[in-house]
């Protein structure tokens, strides 16, 4: 049966849908699972959203993706999200990245295990765990998968343990226009022109019409793209990492094509989100996309990205990717919603204390 585990990936599911002379009717769907609850299940076919109760699944599992990115697109795109999310303290172990930021981020503080570290595997390993030591740190690695699998298997031998799988998804750009439905990706081709465009120098001033019909519902709000990011910004921030060290600042800033998008409704900050443009100018990372509890349910989450995605097409990204915990049902639904697919998955793992 499925676990949270697969929510993000492709499953096939066969269900129940009647009776005929005493015996069940089946009827099987493929698509990528976006929700799993104790009652129901959903998925993103190729027909739009399908909701099944867990009481009609008669089998479910995982299947493969109908196409794997190559070693070579996945190293590329690790290597465009690490120039992404910065760590102040950096070394190198062959092609390997060793990154420490005061512990703030797993992503900022794991090694980085792609390409050839100079040494046997094991080896490889010890060097890690002695540099994250010099660190006064826990040692930890992020296992891009399937590529670092034999990297896995050394850690499994080792008791190091696994934070719950994160997904790496990515989407064509420009995104369609706020309020149609977004294309299924297929071998790579972009979506519909995306309206509008930021400024030249980045910034942006944009009145938004919310739904009127929804509790506690705005009149308006402007959305402001930012090179640097407010104080109320980063106190949006902090809340949601737990604090913000000085590392922290210079994980989210050093970047030289970086915007921090603020949301006002009312006066007020109500939604926050960061995009930098990195991969030699082919990626538009997206990060820390938080609406405060109050202006949740809202739309300002999609609106906060296609204003970055706006920004980054004209600073001449491609495609967009982001990083979502397969656990955070949530944000997997809107962002599959739009357009968003599972590129390739990682898993954070921590040495044994």
């Amino acid at each position: 049966m499925l676990r949270q585990q697969d929510v993000g990936h492709r499953i096939v599911v066969r269900r129940i849908v009647g009776i005929r002379e005493g015996r069940p009717l089946f009827s099987d769907a493929l698509g990528e699972l976006v929700e799993l609850s104790e009652t129901h299940l959903t998925l993103a076919t190729a027909k739009g959203p399908l909701r099944v109760p867990v009481a009609q699944v008669h089998r479910a599992k995982r299947v493969p993706a109908t196409r794997r990115p190559t070693a070579a697109a996945v190293v590329a795109l690790e290597r465009a999200a690490d120039e992404a999310w910065p760590a102040p303290t950096r070394g190198r172990l062959g092609d390997w990245l060793l990154r420490s930021a005061d512990g703030w981020t797993g992503r900022a503080n794991s090694a980085l295990p792609i390409g050839d570290p100079d040494r046997p595997l094991p080896a490889a390993v010890d060097a890690v765990e002695r540099w994250y030591a010099e660190q006064d740190q826990p040692a930890m690695i992020n296992t891009p998968l399937p590529l670092a699998a034999p990297v896995g298997t050394e850690l499994d031998a080792r008791g190091w343990s696994a934070r719950p799988p994160t997904l790496v998804q990515t989407v064509p750009l420009p995104l369609p226009p706020e309020g149609r439905p977004a294309p299924r990706q297929g071998d790579g081709e972009g979506a519909a022109a995306a309206a509008g465009a930021s400024a030249p120098d980045g910034s942006s001033n944009t009145e938004v019409e919310l739904p009127t019909d929804a509790a506690g519902a705005w009149r308006g709000a402007v959305v402001e793209l930012a090179t640097a990011p407010s104080e109320q910004w980063l106190a949006v921030a902090a809340g949601r990492k737990g604090g913000l060290p000085e590392a922290a600042r210079h994980v989210l800033t050093a970047v030289d094509q970086v915007r921090f998008a603020h949301v006002y409704v009312d006066g007020a900050l109500a939604a926050v989100g960061r995009g930098t443009v990195t991969g030699e100018g082919r990626w538009l990372g997206l990060s820390l996309i938080e609406v405060v509890p109050a202006a949740r349910r809202q739309g300002l989450a999609r609106r906060v990205i296609h204003e970055l995605t706006t920004w980054g097409v004209s600073a001449g990204a491609t495609h967009a990717f982001l990083q979502v915990e397969q656990h955070n049902t949530a944000a997997v639904t809107l962002y599959r919603r739009l357009g968003f697919t599972t590129h390739h998955t990682y898993l954070t793992r921590v040495a044994p204390h």
